[in-house]
């Protein structure tokens, strides 16, 4: 499978169950259900499907600042069986493109630190890191905050 055998399209409140599945599978501390209930109407919650099956999302929102607004890509995850095939990468680049859209002058997420997989993924988009937050998740592992210029993502870089 390549990207471009998956749809990237917003999410709809009947994938909602299929996004609780992935993020169970995927992450020690999944978020609730009511979660992504509340973010439905994000600007950049995305899911990536083929055959009708979800393969993976991404949530994003943007926050007023100052004339400045913020993206904030909250939580991205592919299936298992469907990571190494760019779906990842995909639903980043349309969420981001949808952040822009939405009036976010940056863009920046967290990250595990031990989670190199997703640091590269980022690197070769264009964040950088800014800060480390401390104990940020629930285990005590630290985070990368990162953050990419879209008017420079745009440009390609």
């Amino acid at each position: 499978m390549t990207p471009a055998e998956a749809t990237i399209r917003p999410v709809e409140r009947a994938d909602l169950l299929a996004v609780l599945r992935i993020e169970r599978e995927c992450f020690s501390d999944p978020w609730p259900y009511d979660a992504f209930e509340r973010l439905i109407d994000a600007p950049a919650f995305l899911v990536a499907e083929r055959d009708g099956e979800v393969l993976g999302y991404l949530v994003a929102d943007v926050t007023p600042n100052a004339g400045r607004d913020i993206g904030h890509v909250k939580d991205l995850a592919v299936r298992p069986d469907a990571r190494g095939r760019g779906v990842g990468r995909a639903l980043l680049r349309a969420g981001l493109a949808r952040l822009r859209a939405a009036g976010a002058a940056v863009a920046k997420l967290e990250v595990r630190e031990g989670n190199d997989p997703a640091r590269s993924l980022y690197a070769a988009e264009g964040f950088e890191p800014v800060r480390r937050a401390r104990r940020y998740y629930r285990d005590g592992e630290d985070a990368l905050v990162l953050v990419v210029d879209l008017a420079e993502w745009v440009r390609g870089g």
